[in-house]
């Protein structure tokens, strides 16, 4: 067994993939700053930050953002100083300029690696979530089995970082067919076309997309934007493209975002 789990930030995603390492039989508990009964958490998946520190081996961090990872690893949990702690697994999405700087300030003989994902809520329930991957070649396939128990597709992108590149050059993209699909949804209201006609044809046609096709079973696909739901967090994503390409003037990811926080509620 790789040695005692700890996954912190169990919300929407952290949850399930807890429970998709405890289904496979991993030592796994969940941490979170929140009280477990806020999250739907069972008492024996969660232990508090003390028995984080001194019991975990292998940390998932899937908090919210670069200020709740800074909080988690440096700052107020301090989890990097955990006297056991032999691995880092970087699963917020978050800049790729932010992982050198998490290398240089991480204990000597850490490993570290980046594994942001891909799916949605409902691919994190199904354990059918796609990984993207940085890091040593060693510790990819010693950690493999915990991917492969909350995913269906691990993609080997290279060395630590950069799976976290792959991450936001990919929801560069969702957060482009996402705009554009909510905003051809609501004109096709206005139009008084059948929303559910329009989404099968363009499941069948060039105007295919994971969202469009994806749209009744996505548990944010009618949200409108709210900087504490998945539209926020796609619309930091492009953000932390267009940041780690050093292009935040790119005209595409520019528009996108500002598309992504004019998003209303759609009934």
């Amino acid at each position: 067994m790789p040695g005692k789990i700890t996954v912190a930030g169990c919300g929407r995603m952290g949850l399930p993939m807890l429970r998709a390492l405890r289904a496979a039989g991993f030592d796994a508990r969940g941490f979170d700053i929140r009280p477990a009964s806020t999250l739907g958490a069972a008492p024996e998946e969660m232990i508090g930050a003390e028995a984080m520190l001194a019991e975990t081996e292998i940390l998932f961090s899937i908090v919210r953002d670069a200020a709740e990872t800074e909080a988690l690893l440096f700052a107020d949990q301090r989890a990097l100083s955990a006297p056991r702690l032999r691995t880092l697994i970087v699963s917020s999405t978050l800049s790729p300029r932010l992982l050198p700087d998490i290398a240089a300030r991480a204990p000597a003989g850490l490993a570290l690696v980046d594994a942001p994902m891909s799916g949605a809520q409902v691919a994190a329930e199904e354990r059918r979530l796609s990984f993207m991957l940085g890091g040593e070649a060693e510790a990819l396939a010693r950690l493999r089995p915990l991917f492969e128990a909350m995913g269906r597709n691990i993609h080997v992108m290279g060395g630590f970082g950069a799976g976290m590149t792959a991450k936001v050059l990919n929801n560069y993209v969702a957060g482009a067919a996402v705009a554009a699909t909510r905003q051809a949804l609501e004109w096709a209201d206005a139009a008084g076309m059948d929303r559910a006609r329009l989404l099968a044809l363009m499941h069948d046609s060039s105007g295919q997309t994971w969202f469009g096709s994806n749209f009744d079973r996505i548990e944010f696909s009618r949200d409108g934007y709210s900087t504490d739901n998945t539209i926020g967090i796609l619309q930091k994503d492009v953000a932390a493209a267009l940041d780690g390409a050093g292009a935040p003037d790119d005209a595409v990811g520019v528009a996108v975002i500002a598309r992504l926080r004019r998003l209303h509620p759609l009934g």
